[in-house]
């Protein structure tokens, strides 16, 4: 199978986000798609040769998740843009939220915080598929510290490709234009049956 990079073009004009910003991150995203292809048939290659046991697979199959990931997440981030910030449109999240933050206000604040840690990556509001538990996590790299049984509900990119164009080196001002531009109904959608 190959797989597509999906359309994103609707988010230009986003309040906050620049279009010069945006279609660079697109073009970023773009990459990982041809990517994660390029891998996918440079692995099925070397499995028909029966190659699996040699240092290339392994370290194509460990590429693989990065690129896997960075495709990925880019799609989540960008589904979860455009809207108009109201977490109103999302009450299964809220009720998720609120029982394991205690209030949207401590949730926020929490997400907020782990945004402005040092380093880049993402930062994903996560949801226990089995509990219902909500925690908002640090992923350093696109293929590390994913917690295993979790639905990511919320994803905000903090490499600096995400913000740097149009905000320097001033994340907080970032982080203030993403959470007014969340699209708090696509969070909604990915709330799973718990359980």
């Amino acid at each position: 199978m190959e797989y597509a990079a999906k359309e994103y073009s609707r988010l230009l004009g986003t309040p906050g986000f620049s279009d010069e910003l945006l279609s660079n991150h697109f073009t970023l995203y773009q990459g990982y798609v041809t990517n994660t292809n390029k891998l996918l048939s440079e692995l099925r290659a070397l499995r028909e040769q029966g190659r699996e046991g040699e240092p290339v697979f392994a370290e194509l199959k460990r590429r693989f998740g990065w690129e896997w990931n960075g495709m990925r997440l880019h799609e989540l981030y960008f589904e979860n843009l455009g809207g108009s910030g109201d977490s109103s449109r999302a009450p299964r999240a809220l009720d998720l939220i609120k029982a394991s933050f205690g209030s949207i206000e401590q949730w926020e604040k929490d997400f907020r915080a782990t945004g402005m840690m040092r380093g880049i990556g993402w930062v994903v509001l996560y949801v226990d598929a089995q509990t219902g538990v909500c925690f908002n996590a640090w992923i350093n790299e696109h293929d590390v510290s994913h917690p295993a049984g979790c639905v990511p509900l919320l994803v905000m990119d903090v490499f600096e490709h995400a913000y740097l164009t149009d905000y320097g080196l001033k994340r907080p001002a970032y982080i203030d234009a993403f959470m007014r531009a969340v699209d708090w109904e696509a969070v909604e959608r990915r709330v799973p049956v718990i359980g």
